[in-house]
């Protein structure tokens, strides 16, 4: 017999016909659906981005950048936020810079600085010969102060105030003010004065032993000398404990420091100070054998402990 020939059907035609025939048609397996608002397990989620990641070699490598870029920013962040230690070399380097990058004020500077508040112009006037006429000149003579006490008291040479029938003092701040001699030691060649209006502000300067000082250390002298000034000129001291008689009164005066620093007429009576701004000493003379007047190299100063008990300071 003749067997009829076989002929495959769609399988919607075969699911139609199954459906028909009261059999349910079984579905072919699929995910699950989800609502849009349902949310995996993160853990769920993890696995399956890595699934995905295992099955794409392209998707592995960019989630492996992207964690090397969490490190990395994770890494900067701590770094920034933890503090560092200081290491000598970095100390080092950073005094290197500022020397190379920064001009830096010298000692002398500095100490001049430390002291201006306390430097006067004293200015002395007086009667000089009489001329032709009969009339008596006045003679005007410049010196250097500073003051010890702000109070207005201020130590100076006695040469630049003896016999002045007026004394005008000028401190730092423009502001003149007559002036009167309170105490003098000729012996010293020192005289006080007080001052009779004195700066708001007025400061006085910080005195210190000359008990360790010795030759080669650097000192500054400030004045006006020929009336310029405040004028600082810096070198050094030269010798201690000097004699010098005076050409003038012919006086000897013992127990000077000797000193380098330019001085000249003009300086008398201003300090000689360290380089830390403190004064150890009184200018009082320059030694130049010839009328000249002019600085040869050696000035000699009164230690500042005999110019303090001039004024009625205790001793240091």
């Amino acid at each position: 017999m003749r067997r009829t020939a076989l002929y495959s059907r769609s399988h919607a035609a075969a699911r139609a016909e199954l459906q028909d025939a009261g059999v349910a048609a079984a579905a072919p397996a699929s995910e699950p659906e989800t609502s849009p608002g349902a949310t995996a397990p993160p853990r769920r989620r993890l696995r399956q981005r890595l699934g995905m990641a295992l099955r794409h070699p392209a998707a592995l490598w960019a989630m492996i950048g992207v964690l090397g870029v969490a490190l990395a920013l994770s890494h900067a962040r701590w770094t920034a936020l933890a503090p560092r230690t200081l290491t000598q070399d970095d100390i080092d380097a950073a005094v290197l810079h500022t020397f190379q990058n920064k001009v830096m004020p010298s000692q002398a500077s500095r100490a001049a600085a430390t002291v201006a508040p306390s430097i006067v112009r004293v200015d002395g006037t007086f009667e000089g010969k009489k001329d032709k006429k009969g009339q008596t000149e006045l003679g005007r003579g410049v010196g250097t102060g500073v003051v010890i006490i702000d109070n207005g008291t201020i130590l100076t040479n006695l040469h630049v105030v003896d016999g002045a029938a007026d004394i005008t003092v000028t401190f730092a701040d423009g502001l003149e003010s007559s002036a009167y001699v309170m105490n003098v030691q000729p012996e010293n060649d020192l005289a006080v004065l007080r001052a009779r209006k004195i700066p708001d502000d007025l400061q006085a300067a910080t005195m210190r032993s000359t008990g360790d000082l010795m030759p080669g250390d650097q000192v500054a002298a400030i004045g006006f000398p020929f009336g310029i000034g405040p004028s600082t000129s810096a070198g050094v001291i030269s010798g201690l404990h000097r004699s010098f008689r005076s050409p003038e009164g012919g006086q000897i005066m013992a127990n000077l420091i000797q000193f380098d620093a330019a001085a000249n007429p003009g300086n008398s009576g201003g300090p000689l100070i360290t380089m830390d701004g403190q004064v150890v000493g009184i200018v009082t003379a320059i030694l130049n054998p010839t009328p000249a007047r002019t600085f040869l190299g050696i000035g000699f100063a009164v230690p500042i402990e005999n110019a303090a008990a001039a004024a009625g300071q205790p001793p240091f």
